[in-house]
């Protein structure tokens, strides 16, 4: 039972890192990447769509963004959900593509988006951390149960400790690697 607790709790904590870091990609470098973009929800016939449904992207240049609908009805939802966005960014219509531009980044807006990334690491950690104080009380439950012994909990939240550890590493490592890519000129 205490290695299913830490498996559950384990496998938990990798998604929180690997969700952290798909925010971690939704944040601008400078370069454009269609993760920016994709999860933009349109307003499709009314509904609301992921942008990724509706439209192919492709990078011809560094700073340069082609969206290719399906569906040319579609460039003017596209349109407006970019503009909704917090982007910043005016997209541009040939009547078959949405072109997006973006701008070289200024060494203050960068800063921005550091504090901006380290805030988004900070969630991670805390995600992690409410992950493991759950499994505790399940841990704690179990031992109130007759389930496990008190030295088996003990050693189970030392287990969990390093797992805890070991994720938080992770989102470490990965706001490192973030960082140097934002400040990078």
């Amino acid at each position: 039972m205490i290695e299913d607790i830490l498996a559950d709790t384990g496998a938990k904590m990798a998604k929180a890192v690997s969700h952290a870091q798909s925010e971690f990609g939704s944040v601008r470098t400078g370069r454009a990447t269609p993760v920016l973009v994709e999860k933009l929800s349109v307003d499709y016939y009314g509904s609301e769509v992921p942008l990724q449904q509706l439209a192919g992207f492709s990078v011809p240049e560094a700073r340069l963004l082609v969206i290719q609908p399906y569906d040319r009805g579609a460039i003017a939802a596209i349109e407006k959900a970019i503009q909704n966005s917090d982007l910043g960014i005016n997209p541009s219509n040939d009547g078959q593509v949405v072109r997006l531009a973006f701008p070289p980044l200024t060494a203050e807006r960068r800063k921005d988006f550091v504090k901006v990334v380290k805030h988004m690491a900070e969630e991670g950690r805390v995600a992690v951390r409410n992950l493991r104080r759950a499994a505790r009380h399940e841990l704690e439950a179990l031992e109130d149960g007759g389930g496990a012994s008190a030295d088996d909990r003990e050693r189970a939240e030392k287990e969990l400790d390093k797992l805890t550890t070991r994720y938080v590493g992770d989102i470490d490592v990965a706001l490192e690697h973030k960082e140097r890519e934002l400040l990078e000129v």
